[in-house]
């Protein structure tokens, strides 16, 4: 029932018991999940503990009477096996609707860009305009995108597995060589987040991170421009190859 109280009340009616607050429509479903299960737990470990001193309490030894012995108690075995798996049930189903939110795939989004990991950095293709961002290691890329809107991200390891992870988002993807990973990310906030390669991969795998800038959709599509207008000419430079690593 805690879980339901949390999915149906706003975030901001709520503590965030320790998660950040999420910038994407994305990490505001898993925030909101995760708010969900605090209450479940909380609201678990006070039933616990609350019969635990009740019990403590109210059958304290008092004299030297035996109490009264009995095997079973039927309608409480079946209360205390029912309540987890009801308690279960719940828990999985608000986890199957959060990850379906999270994983669902907007068929317009605003703009499509290539996500690639390599060793040991990251580039970043813009294929519809043209535009690629390749970092080096020590040198991180950036990636711009607008807010308010879905940008899907096509996820493809170079060499060995990676992972796509901005903390404030609340959500992360792998990178597997020969799996096509594919994710939404729905900005709700403009500024600047650190991303970083959640998966070990290799020596500098420290060295690998990255920006997201969330911009309004003006200055995205100025941005646009000025890397087009920068970039013009140099087709085919600074590409990362994605062969036999995306099926």
């Amino acid at each position: 029932m805690s879980v339901a109280v949390a999915a149906t009340t706003s975030a901001c009616e709520l503590p965030s018991f320790g998660a950040p607050d999420p910038k994407s429509e994305q990490g505001e479903s898993i925030f909101s999940l995760w708010q969900g299960f605090f209450l479940a737990a909380l609201g678990v470990g006070a039933l616990v503990w609350g019969l635990l001193i009740y019990s403590i309490v109210r059958y304290r030894r008092r004299d030297d009477e035996v109490p009264r012995q009995g095997a079973y108690n039927i309608p409480m075995e079946v209360l205390y096996t029912a309540l987890p798996i009801v308690a279960v049930a719940v828990l999985f189903g608000f986890s199957v609707a959060t990850e379906r939110n999270v994983t669902d795939i907007d068929p317009e989004p605003v703009a499509e860009i290539e996500v690639i990991g390599f060793q040991w950095s990251w580039q970043f293709r813009y294929p519809d305009e043209d535009i690629t961002i390749t970092g080096e290691p020590g040198e991180p890329p950036e990636m711009v995108i607008p807010v308010g809107r879905p940008t899907s991200l096509n996820l493809i390891a170079a060499d060995v597995a990676h992972s796509f992870w901005v903390p404030d988002f609340l959500s992360k993807r792998d990178l597997i060589p020969g799996v096509d990973n594919e994710i939404d990310v729905t900005p709700t906030e403009e500024g600047t987040y650190t991303g970083r390669c959640a998966e070990f991969c290799g020596l500098d795998h420290w060295r690998m991170h990255y920006t997201v800038r969330v911009v309004s959709e003006q200055e995205y599509e100025d941005w646009i421009a000025e890397q087009q207008a920068t970039q013009r000419g140099e087709d085919g430079d600074g590409q990362i190859s994605g062969e036999g690593s995306s099926s």
